[in-house]
């Protein structure tokens, strides 16, 4: 009695609470279509309630593994017996005789030597997890946590791995060859030996019909059928669109407040504006090689890439690095804040310009210019005295965006940055803001967004990757609200998508065209004036851009690299790489889309109305004033006796008179 108190005292005291926490569960990534895109975890598990596990498989198990699983109190005495007296006559501890709950306990709890001292251990944790749970909440860990081979624990892991489909759906046949691998993974292991994978399959298809689990006739047409494996599991969803993912978690912590560990392990829905179709078109130009130019090998040119949905901010594509992708690393599309050249005239110069009653047709200087010391000067290294504001956004030339920039006030320019969403400081607070010259720099996530703004008719939607977030079960826990921000109007905004459109048609921005409306604008940003490049010079350049947008969509491109040093620097510009990346990635996306129409605003008809009224107003006015002239002459009649002089005299009157 005394030994059997002590046994007691002992079971009792064995910590079990670790089977209480619930097993990590993925989490899903959905595109827009509500369908899974990528799959997040922490673990190589995929936990599945009993009551989803099929009951042929659930039979299956109990057949092959502990046919007396429902009755035994956690140890079965009489397996472990002839389990025993087998390993006394070989002189080993190799005879199984183990019960689903000691298997479970093996698993969780100790190590896979076999001991005495560990069957004693494994024994006695199985009786305090068989006091603890239920029977069938038992099996239910056991069945999640049981190691299925290839690299996969838990049936539902299982099914994806060797028949690509949901555990709920697997056949008799399918649920017995699960049940024929826990004992030996890899030696029946039907991806790598069919033969005895099946021998083992039918065993448990037998054991099922002896113990009255299947009728006879379903084992003997389960049994005739082959191994039929599909492995392209749902699990390839793992890993699926990586840059993408890593802004997804970092929007849902900076915005929403979820940790790392939230959202690897609680089994989110996290529904998102993927586009699966643009995302992956966009992975794949990537991926050629080709389309960049050749560079040091000890250093990758990197490039990120962001296309926006701008009609509501959504993230429609993310590609944030080229080559190999590591998780959470540097998002090129997302983190990096570089200076945006010339893409940055339209934000803080022509569009506050337009504003302020400039037009397309209004002249703008382009000649030696000195304000406070700032010397910018053309990318040609000429001038031509004065330009049009429609050729200087075309051109891209330097010195009128400088110019008009000073004219406007370094007020409107920022304010019309800043009501873009570009977060401009006291320390942008200068002229060279009209070439890009910015003292943090900006992502392509942020030019994509400023240049939204152009694409919808004034108002920028914030840029955003997530729709809403919710639990397994479909219970909401956030829902994305971002409020749109009016940053121009929209007979503004359609002036400056026409110079735009006229820089892709004509100008800077020829490679980047669609054969559809395209509008945009290339930026080029030199190398520091430095000793290090002064033999370099013009001949080459820090970072390239290309932003602009279709009717559907608005797209930032960059390119550069992480560390530019005099061996590690470009030769091209935003006109050719970028541009040419955006037209690759676009023309496919848009490829079976009918091509659309820029809108065109109510207040810029109104405003060509206006226009062609005061036009017709002019005329009418200059008619009347030359008939007024004519009628007067008539009137007077010729002048007498008037020569040469008298006559000039009175036609001088006249001309003044007019």
């Amino acid at each position: 009695m005394l030994g059997a108190g002590a046994v007691y005292l002992w079971v009792r005291g064995l910590d079990v609470s670790k089977l209480e926490h619930p097993l990590p569960e993925p989490t899903l990534i959905m595109d827009r279509n509500g369908q899974p895109a990528s799959q997040l975890s922490s673990s190589k598990i995929t936990p599945v309630p009993l009551d989803q596990i099929p009951l042929d498989l659930r039979n299956a198990i109990i057949a092959v593994e502990d046919r007396r699983f429902y009755e035994h109190a956690g140890i079965d005495l009489w397996s472990i017996s002839r389990a025993l007296l087998v390993d006394l006559k070989s002189g080993s501890m190799a005879e199984g005789g183990s019960t689903l709950t000691q298997q479970l306990a093996k698993n969780m709890f100790l190590q896979s030597d076999k001991t005495m001292s560990r069957k004693l251990k494994e024994a006695g944790y199985a009786l305090k997890i068989n006091l603890t749970y239920t029977k069938d909440e038992i099996l239910e860990l056991y069945l999640n946590s049981i190691y299925f081979g290839e690299g996969r624990w838990g049936v539902e892991g299982a099914a994806q791995e060797y028949f690509a489909k949901p555990v709920q759906q697997l056949s008799l046949e399918e649920c017995a060859l699960l049940a024929a691998l826990p004992k030996a993974p890899t030696t029946y292991s039907p991806a790598k030996n069919k033969e005895k994978a099946l021998e083992r399959r039918n065993l448990v298809l037998s054991l099922m019909k002896e113990q009255h689990f299947i009728t006879a006739a379903a084992y003997t047409q389960a049994a005739a059928r082959p191994i039929a494996l599909k492995q392209n599991s749902q699990e390839s969803l793992k890993g699926k669109y990586p840059s993408y993912v890593d802004y997804v978690i970092q929007e849902a912590g900076d915005l929403y407040g979820f940790t790392e560990e939230q959202i690897l392990t609680t089994g989110l829905r996290i529904y998102t504006y993927l586009e699966p179709q643009l995302q992956q078109t966009a992975q794949e130009v990537y991926a050629q090689d080709s389309l960049f130019p050749a560079g040091p090998k000890d250093q990758l040119m990197q490039s990120g890439a962001v296309f926006l949905d701008h009609h509501n901010g959504g993230i429609a594509a993310l590609v944030g690095t080229r080559g190999p992708q590591v998780y959470r690393g540097f998002n090129h599309a997302t983190q990096l804040r570089r200076q945006p050249g010339s893409s940055f005239k339209p934000l803080a110069v022509y569009g506050p310009a337009l504003e302020q009653g400039y037009a397309p047709g209004s002249p703008l200087y382009d000649g030696p210019l000195d304000i406070g010391g700032y010397r910018p000067q053309d990318w040609d290294g000429q001038t031509r005295g004065q330009v049009s504001l429609q050729e200087a956004i075309v051109r891209s030339w330097n010195i009128p965006a400088v110019w008009l920039l000073n004219e406007i006030g370094l007020d409107q320019g920022m304010a019309f940055a800043r009501r873009a969403g570009i977060p401009l400081s006291q320390a942008d607070r200068s002229l060279s803001m009209a070439l890009g010259g910015l003292s943090e720099g900006v992502s392509p996530l942020q030019m994509a967004q400023a240049y939204s703004a152009i694409a919808n008719l004034g108002v920028m939607h914030p840029a955003h990757a997530i729709a809403k977030v919710t639990t397994k079960e479909g219970i909401p826990l956030v829902e994305a609200k971002p409020q749109p921000v009016s940053v121009t109007r929209p007979a503004v905004a359609y002036t400056l998508t026409l110079l735009l459109e006229e820089a892709v048609k004509s100008g800077t921005g020829q490679a980047a065209a669609l054969g559809r409306p395209t509008a945009g604008k290339t930026g080029t940003t030199q190398l520091p004036d430095t000793q290090e490049f002064a033999d370099i010079g013009r001949n080459g350049a820090k970072d390239a851009w290309f932003v602009g947008f279709t009717p559907e969509l608005t797209a930032a491109v960059w390119l550069g690299y992480d560390q530019t040093d005099k061996t590690h620097y470009l030769t091209t510009g935003g006109g050719a790489v970028p541009s040419v990346l955006f037209r690759e990635i676009m023309s496919r996306a848009l490829r079976d889309a009918p091509a659309a129409e820029f809108p065109v605003p109510d207040d810029y008809k109104q405003q060509l109305l206006q226009q062609a009224a005061a036009q017709a107003a002019q005329q009418q006015s200059q008619g009347a004033a030359q008939k007024h002239k004519d009628e007067d002459k008539k009137e007077k009649g010729p002048a007498k006796d008037a020569g040469p002089a008298g006559r000039g005299a009175k036609d001088n009157r006249v001309d003044r008179g007019g």
